[in-house]
């Protein structure tokens, strides 16, 4: 992500007796509090933990400001602990910390954390989501609404640039945590050939078995020939090596920051390859977070989830209608939204942007 805006707040978090270290990073609260969900995951020290926390607050930002969300961006990153720990004083620490920003932080679930460890930071502080799901209401694993926000949008640049449905088609999915399972259930219920990279064996083989997809090693997917490459792990997975030789068509998936550098989605434009920016298609889970915080429905979280698509739509017209990458263009969106607090419009913003983004 570029240095478009400073990050507002970043806070060290550090309490031996919980073994609770980390930071929380409040990357912009102009449309409202910072929402973005807390990481534990193992990092080789706190530099680069720092650094993931402020690149995906800063995604966090992009993401609800194009998803319409009354949000600013912002991020949780803990360093999971190198001796055994209990998560129930660990969240403990991590609910005071969060409380302690008096609401300009909404914190929920992420990689390594889920709904136990919200409903533990609950019990802390009230700026949390993610939590146990009450029946008829949003909240629980977000995981569903992310596939489905990534499924449409997939289905939106099958047929923009390829030109048919799903069906038949091979897509390449490179990870089957909790998303990346949920977007395969929807692709073979599709009728989508699937390819699969795990890392977990017992997930993968799991996935095979589930829908009779192929198995390839994590370094041979990105050279596989296919139609869609749907990145469902980490971020960082298009680097300039990877955009150089991609052999699929389009890129559409669930992990945030897929590009490990900015240029990268020039490249892969270059290269004829339809890219579906992360931080607009993947919002589903977002969305579910937000309604459970803001009190909103599941019609309402239904209705804001199946317009990601169109949203998609909308930037790949203002991408066209500038001359710029998909990436690009989705940037100039997230900004002139950020900057307005309004609604996105590809027209407008197309007139508005014409002789400035080419």
């Amino acid at each position: 992500m570029d240095e478009w805006m400073p990050p507002e707040n970043m806070v060290r978090l550090d309490d031996p007796a919980s073994g609770l270290r980390g930071f929380i990073a409040v990357h912009s609260t102009a449309l409202g509090p910072a929402a973005g969900g807390c990481r534990l995951w193992r990092y080789p020290g706190e530099g680069a933990a720092s650094g993931d926390a402020l690149r995906l607050a800063a995604g966090m930002t992009m993401k609800n400001a194009l998803a319409g969300l009354p949000l600013g961006g912002g991020k949780a990153v803990l360093m999971l602990p190198e001796v055994p720990f209990s998560r129930e004083h660990l969240f403990r620490a991590f609910g005071d910390a969060v409380e302690a920003l008096g609401g300009r932080y909404v914190t929920a679930e992420d990689v390594g954390t889920g709904v136990e460890d919200m409903a533990i930071v609950a019990r802390r502080s009230a700026h949390v989501a993610g939590c146990p799901q009450a029946a008829g209401q949003p909240g629980g694993d977000p995981s569903p609404w992310t596939a489905r926000g990534v499924f449409r949008s997939m289905e939106v640049a099958a047929r923009r640039h390829l030109g048919r449905s799903l069906d038949g088609l091979t897509v390449v999915v490179q990870g089957v945590g909790h998303v990346g399972f949920a977007l395969c259930e929807l692709l073979h219920a599709a009728g989508a050939k699937l390819v699969i990279a795990e890392t977990r064996s017992d997930l993968a083989a799991r996935a095979a078995t589930r829908f009779g997809a192929d198995l390839v090693s994590t370094r041979a997917i990105t050279q596989l020939r296919a139609d869609i490459f749907a990145p469902c792990a980490l971020e960082g997975v298009l680097d300039v090596a990877v955009a150089a030789t991609l052999q699929a068509r389009v890129v559409c998936g669930a992990a945030n920051n897929q590009l490990a550098v900015p240029e990268v989605g020039e490249m892969v434009a270059a290269r004829g390859v339809l890219y579906a920016p992360d931080f607009l298609v993947n919002a589903g889970g977002i969305i579910n977070v937000a309604a459970e915080y803001l009190g909103w429905s599941q019609a309402e979280v239904a209705t804001r989830v199946d317009a990601i698509a169109p949203r998609l739509t909308e930037v790949l017209d203002l991408a066209d209608a500038c001359g710029v990458s998909s990436a690009r263009a989705a940037t100039i969106a997230a900004r002139q939204a950020i900057g307005t607090a309004g609604r996105l419009s590809a027209p407008a913003l197309s007139v508005a942007w014409q002789a400035r983004c080419a």
